[in-house]
């Protein structure tokens, strides 16, 4: 089997090639290194770049090489920028997704797993999210998601190319070897961040928020290994190579934990004191955001090997240690 990853060079998606590479698939990387790393590209992966949006590249790929299904990773995710630039993302996530899905169509290729977002759910009203709850999202990033979502229905329906759609949270932690892990500049997720302290980076960690109704007042995630998102992304990939129809699947590990648990844990898990500081809360952070992933455990399988925070802020650690300025030398 031979599998397009796009976005190939990025934090999930890097993960995903290890994952399927150590399966003994064939696997092909586009990327166009705006964020992501080439040195995070596994050795035995077939590397090409350039970018989603340019149509002439994909039918390059698509006609020089036989590719079986496609995994896209290829889209900017960060919540407060897309606030403050949104056409950049109407541009790369929605106007990107077009092009590809337009290559796919005219090249026969039929299959994609997409790396959705909970975002798309926004403020929830239930707790566990299921996939059948409404999605408002509150801010441009996950909106851009759940329009693509949106676009690979009505694409589905006209062309019979058939999708899986993964909405998942709090990507975290790094693969057990060390030698890949998040490097995101600038670094907005909470494990990283906290990482950066111990690592004389930055002096303290932000609360954004200590008068949430939650137990301790600070917002509570759903945190996910990449390990195992990315092995729910392959199981995706099965799930449709076996002809079954197009669906949405959450991916959580069902448990969340509050802002001030994640600094504790991380405080034990690198023996550094982590000093934290109360600071307002950001405009649409959502109290809690906890999924529900019965569906994909029971329709795809999924069973993820990292439930316990302290063990995936353990493999962030082992990176980020070695690595305090990401893949930079």
């Amino acid at each position: 089997m031979t599998i397009l990853i796009l976005g190939g060079a990025g934090y999930i998606g890097s993960h995903t090639v290890y994952e399927l590479i150590d399966r003994g698939e064939d696997v092909i990387v586009a990327d166009n290194l705006q964020t992501g790393h080439i040195e995070a590209v596994h050795p035995k992966a077939e590397f090409y770049k350039g970018d989603i949006r340019d149509k002439s590249f994909l039918d390059e790929i698509f006609k020089k090489e036989k590719i079986d299904a496609v995994i896209h990773f290829a889209a900017n995710s960060l919540v407060g920028e897309s606030m403050t630039d949104p056409l950049k993302y109407y541009d790369n996530n929605l106007y990107g997704t077009m092009v590809l899905l337009k290559s796919m169509v005219e090249n026969g290729i039929d299959k994609i797993v997409f790396s959705s977002t909970a975002a798309v759910y926004g403020e929830p009203e239930n707790i566990p999210i299921l996939e059948a709850d409404r999605t408002e999202p509150t801010n441009t990033y996950g909106e851009t998601k759940l329009s693509m979502e949106k676009m690979f229905k009505w694409v589905s329906g006209a062309h019979n190319l058939r999708y899986v759609s993964l909405r998942y949270f709090n990507a975290c932690g790094a693969h057990v070897s060390g030698k890949i892990g998040e490097a995101h500049n600038p670094e907005s997720h909470l494990i990283p961040i906290i990482l950066q302290v111990p690592n004389g980076k930055r002096k303290e960690v932000c609360i954004f928020g200590d008068d949430y109704p939650t137990k301790d007042g600070t917002c509570v995630r759903d945190y996910i290994h990449v390990t195992d998102l990315a092995q729910a992304h392959i199981l995706a990939v099965d799930y449709l190579m076996k002809g079954n129809s197009s669906d949405i699947f959450n991916l959580g590990n069902g448990v969340g934990f509050t802002v001030k648990e994640v600094i504790e844990t991380a405080r034990k898990v690198t023996g550094h004191p982590v000093p934290a500081v109360i600071s307002p809360r950001r405009a649409g952070d959502p109290a809690q955001l906890i999924a529900s992933s019965e569906k994909s455990k029971s329709v795809l399988g999924w069973k993820p090997q990292y439930a316990d925070i302290e063990e995936i802020i353990a493999t962030a650690w082992k990176w980020h240690k070695h690595h305090p300025d990401g893949f930079s030398k």
